[in-house]
C-alpha cells in the first residue's frame, strides 16, 4: 500500500463503528467511511468535535458544527513548496481535499522536477486542485480540467493561497471526454496526465459518467494525446470494482508502446491511535523508462 504518511497538519486520529476521526489542523471533524468495518472501543477523543457528518439511512446526511470557521486553512510539506489548502465542508461529507492523494502527489512532483525538461501536465476530473497545484509547484505547467466551475474557482483558490497563482496553469470548466476530444482535433500533447474520475457524476450539459463503462475509452483516448516522450500516467479510483489489477491492466495494455513500467496498489493513510492504515481508494501509475 501506498501511504501518505507526512502531512503534520492533518491526520486520522482513530477509526471505529463505520466512522473516522480526523485532525484537520486545529479542527477535528468525525465523518462516516465505510471501509471501517471494525467496531473498538472509541475513546475521549470522540467527542471532543467541531463537526460531526452525520449519514441518513434515506441517502446524504447532514452536518452539525461546533465551534467550526466557515474556511481554514492547512498546509502540506511537499518536498519543493509548501501547498495550502482551503477547505469548508460542503454537503455530502466532503471538506474539499483528500489527504490520502499526498502519496502521488510526493511521486510526480519528484518525477517533473528531475525531468530536466519542460513537462506538459493534463490534470482531468481535477477538482480542487491538490494535483494541479503539486505538479506546478514541481515547475510543470498544467491544463486543470474539471466540469464544474465551483470546483474550479476553489482550485484557483488554493493555488493562490500556495502562491502560486501565476503559475502556467490553465483553467477550464469542460466535460473531461469532450475536452480530450477535442485536444486531439488541435493536435496538443501532454507529457503526462493525472486522473481522478467519479463513480457516477454528470457533465455541465447532462452528460452522464459511468466509471465502469467510460474510463476505458478515456484511457484510449489519451494516448492519443501523449507526447513522443511521456513522463507519466496517473489513475486513481475510489471506485470499489476497480481494483489495483484492475487499473494495471488497462494501463499496460493502452502504453504498451511506450515500454514504461507499470505499478498499482491501495493507497492510505495511518491511523494514529490503533496503529492501522485507512485503505483509501487505488491508484495506477505508468512511468517512463528510467
Amino acid at each position: 500500500m501506498w501511504i501518505a504518511d507526512r502531512w503534520k497538519d492533518y491526520e486520522v486520529l482513530d477509526t471505529s463503528n463505520g466512522e473516522k476521526l480526523e485532525r484537520w489542523g486545529s479542527y477535528i471533524l468525525r465523518r462516516p467511511d465505510p471501509q471501517v468495518i471494525w467496531n473498538t472501543p472509541m475513546n475521549h477523543t470522540w467527542k471532543q468535535l467541531n463537526g460531526h457528518y452525520h449519514r441518513s439511512a434515506k441517502g446524504g446526511g447532514n452536518w452539525d458544527f461546533f465551534d467550526l470557521p466557515e474556511q481554514w486553512t492547512i498546509d502540506y510539506p511537499l518536498a519543493c513548496h509548501t501547498l495550502t489548502f482551503n477547505l469548508k465542508p460542503f454537503s455530502f461529507k466532503h471538506t474539499g481535499l483528500f489527504p490520502e492523494q499526498a502519496t502521488n502527489w510526493d511521486w510526480f512532483s519528484a518525477k517533473i522536477k528531475n525531468a530536466g525538461r519542460p513537462i506538459r501536465v493534463l490534470n482531468l476530473f481535477a477538482y480542487t486542485g491538490g494535483a494541479t497545484i503539486a505538479a506546478a509547484a514541481a515547475g510543470a505547467s498544467v491544463t486543470h480540467v474539471d466540469a464544474s466551475k465551483g470546483m474550479v474557482t476553489w482550485a484557483k483558490e488554493n493555488a493562490v493561497s500556495s502562491g502560486l497563482g501565476d503559475a502556467p496553469i490553465r483553467w477550464i470548466v469542460d466535460d473531461c471526454v469532450k475536452f480530450v476530444e477535442r485536444e486531439i482535433r488541435r493536435g496538443k500533447t501532454y507529457d503526462a496526465i493525472i486522473m481522478d474520475p467519479p463513480s457516477y457524476g454528470r457533465g455541465p450539459k447532462g452528460e452522464i459518467w459511468k466509471i465502469e463503462e467510460k474510463i476505458h475509452p478515456l484511457i484510449q483516448l489519451c494516448t492519443q494525446i501523449l507526447s513522443d516522450e511521456p513522463l507519466f500516467f496517473l489513475i486513481n479510483s475510489y471506485t470499489t470494482g476497480l481494483q489495483p489489477a484492475v487499473l494495471s491492466y488497462m494501463i499496460s495494455l493502452e502504453l504498451k508502446k511506450w515500454n514504461g513500467t507499470v505499478d498499482a496498489n491501495e493507497i492510505g493513510l495511518p491511523v494514529t491511535n490503533n496503529g492501522l492504515v485507512l485503505p483509501c481508494g487505488a491508484s495506477g501509475r505508468w512511468e517512463c523508462p528510467t
